[in-house]
């Protein structure tokens, strides 16, 4: 059974979704169609390539399509990647792609799609997910050649993404704002070795930003409105207050530096 993923910024208030799946079923009925988010932040590319990221490591092989695209309709390309295990990664070229193709061992192939003769015609200049996105995976996940879906693009002239890297400094640990989930909990790009390497241990007493707060292992570990550091599902260190928003406690917008060091 084939597998398309699908991951976008197009909300659930609208038919986009929908559509898109209508498209996918009409193509390839036998496939089967994960949604792994609709609800990524409107044109936010970053927290899109994060979460597309973080979430492949969890999903079937397969065709993974991703939507995050405000430069539709422009100069960006439409791209289909074929990565390092088989892995092949359809979307725009503009940076959401990358850190996914980089954690499935790079890209081997990619080619240009924007005028694949398996999109669906005519094409929408504002809808490409309907049009060129979602048919092109559709026909790949079911087997039409690769070298039938586009024109061939050096891997090396694909969009990357910068994405901000912690650093120990003084005892400390400079970590960034990866993504935010809807409970106001601030995933970093630090992960616990980095603790290692400034010196901290889970039993000292830390500050984040200056403020109290403990290393633990789940939210109930500290009271009720208690800053906690802790490890997250996927690996990342992790912010959060005890039934409350580490993001409106603290302040936080993406990318923000945290700053983890001993307490004073």
């Amino acid at each position: 059974m084939p597998v398309v993923t699908f991951l976008s910024d197009y909300g659930l208030s609208d038919d986009f979704v929908g559509v898109c799946h209508g498209v996918i079923a009409r193509i390839a009925p036998q496939a089967r169609l994960i949604d792994i988010t609709h609800g990524i932040p409107r044109q936010d590319v970053r927290t899109g390539a994060v979460v597309l990221r973080r979430a492949l490591e969890f999903m079937p092989a397969g065709v993974h399509v991703a939507v995050v695209d405000p430069g539709v309709g422009g100069e960006r390309r439409a791209v289909a990647l074929r990565c390092e295990g088989g892995e092949i990664l359809v979307g725009p070229d503009n940076g959401l792609l990358a850190p996914a193709a980089e954690r499935l061992g790079g890209v081997t192939d990619a080619l240009d799609i924007g005028r694949s003769p398996l999109r669906l015609e005519p094409v929408s200049r504002t809808f490409h997910g309907r049009d060129i996105f979602a048919p092109v995976a559709a026909r790949l996940a079911t087997g039409s050649p690769w070298s039938e879906a586009g024109d061939t693009v050096d891997p090396g002239m694909l969009v990357t993404l910068d994405l901000p890297r912690p650093r120990v400094a003084q005892g400390a640990v400079v970590a960034h704002v990866l993504t935010v989930d809807g409970y106001g909990n601030v995933a970093l790009d630090a992960v616990p070795a980095d603790l290692d390497g400034s010196g901290l241990t889970p039993a000292d007493p830390l500050s984040v930003n200056g403020r109290s707060a403990r290393y633990a292992r789940a939210f109930d570990d500290v009271d009720e409105g208690e800053l906690v550091l802790y490890e997250d599902a996927f690996g990342a260190l992790c912010v959060a207050v005890n039934r409350g928003s580490a993001l409106a406690t603290l302040g936080l917008h993406m990318d923000d530096e945290v700053v983890l060091a001993p307490m004073p």
